[in-house]
């Protein structure tokens, strides 16, 4: 590991308004105003806005950034292949049955090169970019670094989960270092690169409608579950370096580029609210039930990027962390579900409480709309017969889960053997016993 990236120092803050000046030029920050007649140290201001102009004040998203060189300036957009990369839903069949991968692949360092946006393959999602309305789930599978070249993603924000190899992601506005056990938010527009110090694979969702918000914690008060502070923003870091430099750039569902002739890292200072950060799972503050039952996974969740409809998100990331589990008289698994929202899981590390076999770190499920799903028959039977003592769960373990309201439709690629689908999933429940007893 790049030991100056060990060493990087961030803002703090959930949503806060931030400013932030590279020190190397120290007062690249107009004073009392935005976009002054001539910047300081001859810089170029441009506004950044991840919200309309007029959106009320307390959702309303932008930041200026202070430039050595515009980003207009760059040859035409040219279409390029999008390779395993698609926001089409039309082209396979529906299937709603349950759906595990083995884990997915990566490519060694003796394979053809890949960096992170060639190693991007869509598992699922549904909706349109066009329409700003829907999501998409992704893996990254890469062994080679993004070189001199980055990506912007138009159509939406981008939740990026490691799962083996930590990420060294250049943004306009800063650096981050991200590992496993960590994410970041990408949102839409900002341009960033990906370098790796090994061959490394994770997971990405995808959300055309809106930005990630925190969820309401309601009856649960002020504090709990991911807590503001904890939240990480990059500090402004540029490079003035002419270079033969690519961008490319999604739009409506497809990938194109264009040439410039310099870094797009080349913002010296900045300020505003819209801009990329990370956060740390294991400071994620658990709330669970000390009475009886298994409270309902929503009380997991870290970020949500709400729809119209009241209390249903687009998309909410959920996680599944260390924790104590107390409850008496209780079936303390994950209870038996049908759900009108999507399920796709992940395992960062560890063994999944309900599935201690064939769910491994790197693959992945998928329980889709109003499709059965819940612990399998070794676990159904533990839990039954189990001493209801307290114990921690989860230990050594992260899982997560994209949740959606949104009806999944799954690509092609997702349904070959290259992809590690499991098509003897169905089986971890065919074991499962009929326990009644009948009338006495």
């Amino acid at each position: 590991m790049h030991a100056d990236w060990e060493d990087l120092k961030y803002l703090n803050g959930f949503g806060n308004h931030f400013e932030s000046e590279d020190p190397r030029c120290p007062n690249a920050l107009p004073k009392n105003q935005n976009t002054p007649q001539n910047c300081p140290y001859g810089l170029y201001a441009e506004q950044l806005s991840g919200t309309a102009f007029t959106a009320p004040r307390e959702t309303n998203q932008r930041t200026w950034i202070y430039r050595i060189l515009p980003a207009v300036l760059h040859e035409p957009f040219s279409p390029i292949k999008s390779g395993l990369l698609t926001n089409r839903w039309d082209l396979s069949e529906p299937n709603p049955n349950q759906m595990r991968w083995k884990p997915f692949p990566i490519p060694s360092t003796k394979d053809e090169k890949k960096d992170f946006l060639d190693g991007l393959a869509t598992v699922c999602g549904a909706g349109d970019p066009c329409s700003r309305h829907g999501a998409s789930i992704s893996i990254y599978g890469c062994n080679s670094s993004m070189d001199n070249r980055a990506f912007c993603n138009a159509d939406g924000d981008l939740l990026i989960v490691p799962q083996h190899g930590s990420l060294r992601i250049t943004t306009e506005l800063g650096r981050m270092l991200v590992k496993p056990q960590e994410i970041c938010v990408i949102q839409q527009g900002i341009r960033f690169s990906v370098a790796i110090d090994e061959p490394s694979r994770g997971y990405v969702l995808e959300v055309f409608d809106n930005h990630f918000h925190l969820p309401n914690l309601g009856p649960i008060g002020a504090n709990g579950l991911a807590n503001p502070r904890d939240f990480e923003i990059p500090t402004a870091w540029y490079e003035d370096r002419d270079c033969d430099f690519t961008v490319v750039h999604k739009y409506q569902g497809s990938l194109f580029e264009s040439k410039r002739k310099h870094s797009c890292f080349d913002v010296v200072a900045w300020h505003g609210n819209y801009a990329p950060y990370k956060y740390d799972l294991r400071k994620f503050v658990v709330v669970n039930s000390v009475s009886v039952d298994h409270v309902d996974p929503s009380i997991f969740t870290v970020l949500t990027c709400p729809s119209l409809k009241p209390g249903t998100a687009v998309a909410d990331f959920v996680i599944f962390p260390p924790r104590w589990s107390v409850q008496e008289h209780t079936f303390r698994p994950p209870y038996y579900h049908r759900n009108c929202m999507s399920e796709f899981m992940g395992l960062i590390t560890g063994r999944y409480e309900a599935k201690a076999e064939g769910f491994q770190a790197g693959g992945a499920t998928l329980h889709s709309c109003m499709t059965p799903h819940g612990p399998d028959a070794d676990c159904c039977e533990k839990a039954m017969t189990d001493e209801l003592k307290p114990m921690r769960i989860a230990e050594n373990s992260l899982a997560f889960m994209f949740e959606s309201s949104l009806s999944f439709a799954l690509t092609k690629w997702s349904m070959t053997t290259s992809a590690g689908i499991d098509h003897d999933y169905f089986k971890c429940w065919s074991s499962l016993k009929k326990h009644f007893t009948g009338p006495k």
